[in-house]
């Protein structure tokens, strides 16, 4: 199934004034199934701090000899990381790191100390370790990955994600993507792809307000669509705000306006208006306004961890579980907890028996 929406017509409301963008978000009303706002329950574990990229917006990446740099946690060190999370009901282990970390001589170091030549190898059975020696399940979000590592990442988890962020090559050269490879968008799109090959579950999303125009965010949210028409594995979208950040590159860029974020918002669920795909809009980077997104059709909330913070928005703490309940209630909603991999993939088409007899012991305790 196609959408029957045009890219004029996503341009529409992309364009829309403040007097017009009320009639498209009073649209996204009528295709809710229910009012039901979900959440994921999760530790952000960072791996490393280590990455190939240069984002002009990011407070991630760290050098080598930066002080408290992560350069790879050990095993030991995840693992009672993981623990920490299962006695705080996490279900979720979001496993994040630089994107071709080990193409850094520090890191190819440690992993050989550890007993490992590539990155991949590591990610690969701490997921195990993971699976094996807690209750948690599994999200690998880890930048580009070849077909042949995808399906090795497969075996180990629930669902993973990348960020297409935009489908527009012009951005790599703004500062935002001209010193980050791994940003450019046809190869994120054929990552995306493979995942889709490869039945993987998947979560991506577009960031705005970072010198985009608003063809390029209508086109990078058609790519999207396009993607989950063909494979039917894009489990929720997310609409990310760039926020300034003291000591990044573009400290001094202006974030997008919160009619931008509402147009965009509005348009991405009136784009998926037919499908069961999730609209994510993180409310630790919208915390003053998260309420008025739910009135434009988002859907989801996406991680929200009560032990660890986001380290990609190190500036942005989440809400506590009871406040995202209760402005979640108070705009009329009801705030449920989700599993990181959405129900309708869960079954053998999807994933492998370890991972849905794991699944099925948590649905039990639940």
């Amino acid at each position: 199934m196609t959408s029957n929406l045009t890219k004029e017509d996503i341009l529409r409301i992309l364009n829309a004034t403040d007097s017009e963008i009320n009639k498209y978000m009073s649209q996204t009303v009528k295709y809710r199934e229910n009012n039901l706002i979900t959440y994921s329950k999760n530790i952000f574990i960072p791996l490393t701090e280590i990455c190939k990229n240069d984002c002009g917006y990011c407070n991630f990446k760290k050098n080598p000899d930066d002080p408290d740099v992560i350069i790879l946690k050990t095993k030991e060190e995840v693992l009672e990381d993981l623990k920490e999370a299962e006695k705080y009901g996490c279900k979720e282990a979001l496993f994040t790191f630089g994107e071709d970390a080990d193409e850094e001589e520090a890191v190819r170091l440690k992993l050989a100390e550890y007993g490992y030549e590539k990155m991949i190898d590591y990610v690969v059975d701490i997921c195990q370790m993971t699976l094996d020696e807690t209750s948690l399940l599994p999200h690998t979000n880890g930048g580009n990955y070849s077909y042949e590592d995808l399906k090795k990442l497969k075996e180990v988890n629930a669902s993973m994600g990348l960020m297409l962020e935009n489908s527009s090559s012009r951005l790599m050269n703004l500062p935002a993507h001209n010193k980050s490879p791994g940003k450019d968008p046809k190869i994120r799109l054929k990552t995306i792809e493979n995942a889709g090959k490869l039945k993987i579950p998947y979560t991506t999303g577009i960031l705005i307000g970072i010198g985009e125009t608003h063809e390029e965010v209508a086109e990078s949210l058609f790519a999207i669509r396009d993607l989950y028409d063909k494979y039917g594995h894009i489990q929720e979208v997310i609409i990310q705000n760039f926020t300034p950040i003291p000591g990044i590159e573009m400290e001094d860029w202006p974030e997008p306006s919160f009619l931008d974020m509402i147009r965009t918002v509005t348009a991405a669920r009136l784009l998926f208006k037919d499908t069961d795909v999730s609209i994510q809009v993180p409310p630790n980077l919208n915390r003053d306004t998260a309420q008025v997104f739910l009135s434009c059709g988002a859907d989801d909330w996406g991680g929200v961890s009560p032990v660890s913070p986001d380290y990609v928005n190190i500036t942005s703490p989440w809400p506590g579980i009871d406040e995202l309940k209760s402005l979640t209630e108070d705009d009329g909603f009801e705030l449920i907890e989700r599993l990181c991999v959405y129900e309708k993939y869960v079954n053998k088409e999807w994933l492998n028996e370890t991972l849905l007899k794991k699944i099925s012991n948590l649905s039990e305790r639940q």
